[in-house]
């Protein structure tokens, strides 16, 4: 789904499941494919959004448009907002403030997301994330440092309540969505675009099987 284009920039709504670009991953559709074939142009990717995660996935249409995305991106100007469904109830709201790294089998780095709790379900929550900076997989690592996994999460999670949530929601993939990006665009000023991805229905019936409506109307 294409969620936003003018002539230098486009975000489109990237399913779970798909990665950016090749080199990411030799299976499988790519994000990058989609978007050209949403904008019916060449685009530059300019951030990342992890295979497993859906939402909003920004695209540049000129390489001078890339670059001054891309540091955006880099200089933390771009605000990210994320749903994603946690083991435990957490505290209503929170920082997280610990290193990773920025690539894989890189030095650990300052790392930083904010965090508040939107719903609970059981011994499950629903929380809003919003990283400041942007490392490898850094909310799924950041959550599963503050004792808090995400369902779904193959690599920091715990395999026996993903299989729970398969069996009895049909959630059979990683929970989490980025549901808005506010960014800088190329054209320079004061000028921001706000983007919000729709929830997708992978995602939609699970949550509202557990009784999240509430809390979503209030983003959606």
């Amino acid at each position: 789904m294409l969620l936003y284009r003018d002539d230098r920039l486009a975000v489109i709504a990237k399913p779970s499941g798909v990665a950016v670009h090749a080199g990411w991953t030799r299976e499988g559709p790519l994000a990058v494919q989609l978007a050209r074939e949403l904008t019916g142009a060449f685009v530059y990717p300019v951030h990342r959004l992890d295979r497993g995660a859906s939402g909003a996935l920004a695209f540049a249409l000129d390489q001078e448009a890339a670059r001054l995305l891309h540091q955006a991106f880099q200089d933390g100007a771009v605000e990210k907002r994320y749903l994603a469904l946690v083991r435990g109830v957490p505290p209503e709201h929170g920082r997280i403030d610990h290193p990773i790294p920025r690539r894989e089998g890189g030095p650990r780095v300052d790392a930083v997301t904010e965090y508040t709790r939107l719903a609970v379900f059981e011994r499950f929550s629903l929380v809003e994330a919003r990283p400041l900076t942007g490392r490898l997989h850094q909310i799924r690592r950041h959550l599963k440092h503050l004792g808090h996994p995400l369902i779904g999460d193959v690599n920091y999670g715990r395999g026996e309540l993903n299989r729970l949530f398969r069996q009895r929601f049909g959630l059979h993939r990683l929970a989490l969505h980025a549901f808005q990006l506010v960014l800088p665009h190329p054209d320079g000023g004061d000028r921001r675009v706000t983007v919000r991805a729709p929830l997708p229905d992978d995602l939609a019936g699970p949550f509202a099987a557990m009784g999240f409506e509430q809390a979503l109307g209030a983003i959606f």
